[in-house]
């Protein structure tokens, strides 16, 4: 048996990667929205905090009513009980990577979790 799984990720609007890489601590999803699209809901979480990559492109987060711009490059970090929404920007599509972990979860990280062999 491998201890590890690898995947490709294929161009399309959204993949979740927890089912398919067998995740036990975290979702992942990659998601693209094209130019002048929107996640279609608002969405909050109980207890998961949500981390965001923007990989490509540019648009805009509505985060408890404050609109924050995001472009490529760009991380944020949003609170379980934030209310957020994603836009594209109306002439760039807008992909991100999104990590969903349960807040207050990590008990070790990098050195403190790394065992050198």
């Amino acid at each position: 048996m491998n201890n590890f799984k690898m995947i490709s990720v294929a161009d399309g609007a959204r993949q979740e990667l927890h089912d398919v890489l067998g995740l036990t601590g975290a979702e992942i999803s990659v998601n693209v929205l094209p130019a002048g699209a929107s996640v279609p809901f608002v969405h909050a979480h109980k207890q998961n905090e949500e981390i965001y990559a923007i990989l490509e492109g540019e648009g805009n987060v509505t985060i408890d009513e404050q609109s924050v711009s995001v472009k490529a490059g760009d991380w944020l970090r949003i609170s379980p009980s934030a209310k957020r929404q994603f836009f594209a920007s109306a002439t760039n599509a807008l992909k991100y990577i999104c990590i969903q972990v349960k807040e207050n979860s990590l008990q070790g990280y990098t050195v403190n979790d790394a065992i050198i062999l």
